[in-house]
């Protein structure tokens, strides 16, 4: 097993890609004191347990680590050992400085090929932020070792390859995430957080895929309990959402119709008024002067 420290700024291996701010292989064979203080995170820090069992502390909440699982810790939480020390056994970290804008929607950069659309969604499931260890994902670990062997073998194209599998770590991730999440929770309970999702944030370009992904499910299986819950296909119900919403601006804002057809999701005035008259009868105009 080939053990490293790679180091921005220091080490030459990760220059090409200044968005790894540390990526290392550690097996700790012996205890030693002071080597593992809580400390404040810097980026988002990936680590992976090869073997031993762990017993680490993320925001003042301890958790045990088994061999095959992820920890996740986020900029600015607290990550470390109690005890102060490293358990025996052998990990792999990875962190990468990322930026969020408005401290919660993901930006990852230049490097990546994720679509600002698909960010948004990864930043909606990533929110939650009460996953810190993703228990048995085997599949990140075989992508860090793919990632480590790009990197020291320098083959054609390895440069991007590494931001590929990058790229990879944040799909399955947001996935594995999300279907943790929902596992054993009853539909309603998991809805409702959606419902709560889509409330906070209607001028977002929703459609039945990102929703079906944030529940955890498939899109035809998402819509058949969405409609047999609330009577409504989920962009029935999400129009419902915005309606609603208009309806309660109308009658307390001076704002613009065309700031609230936007602030409500609608891409335009016109769609905005058709869409109210049709589910209400009136004109968002008539509206607001008959409140």
């Amino acid at each position: 097993m080939n053990l490293f420290s790679l180091i921005k700024g220091k080490s030459q291996e990760i220059s090409p890609w200044p968005h790894i701010l540390e990526f290392s292989k550690m097996k700790i064979q012996s205890v030693k004191a002071d080597s593992f203080l809580m400390e404040e995170n810097q980026g988002i820090r990936f680590v992976f347990v090869i073997d031993g069992k762990y017993y680490w502390t993320i925001e003042n909440q301890t958790f045990t680590v088994f061999p095959n699982d992820l920890v996740v810790v986020f900029p600015g939480q607290t990550f470390g050992s109690l005890s102060g020390s490293f358990e025996v056994g052998t990990f792999v970290s990875l962190s990468l400085g990322v930026g969020f804008q408005d401290n919660s929607e993901l930006r990852l950069g230049d490097w990546s090929s994720i679509s600002d659309s698909e960010q948004r969604l990864i930043s909606q499931i990533l929110s939650q932020k009460d996953q810190s260890i993703i228990p048995s994902f085997k599949l990140c670990g075989e992508l860090l070792q793919k990632i480590e062997h790009e990197m020291f073998a320098n083959e054609i194209a390895y440069k991007s390859k590494v931001n590929n599998l990058l790229d990879e770590i944040w799909i399955w991730l947001a996935r594995q995430m999300s279907k943790n999440e929902n596992q054993g929770r009853i539909f309603p309970q998991t809805f409702h957080r959606l419902d709560q999702m889509l409330r906070e944030n209607l001028s977002h370009p929703w459609t039945v895929e990102e929703m079906a992904a944030i529940m955890g499910l498939g899109t035809t299986t998402f819509t058949e309990k969405v409609k047999a819950f609330s009577g409504f296909p989920p962009l029935n119900y999400l129009i419902n959402l915005r309606i609603s919403e208009a309806i309660r601006l109308l009658k307390n804002s001076n704002k613009s119709l065309t700031d609230i057809a936007l602030d409500t999701g609608f891409y335009s005035s016109q769609h905005f008024s058709t869409t109210f008259k049709k589910l209400t009868g009136y004109t968002p105009g008539h509206f607001r002067k008959n409140k």
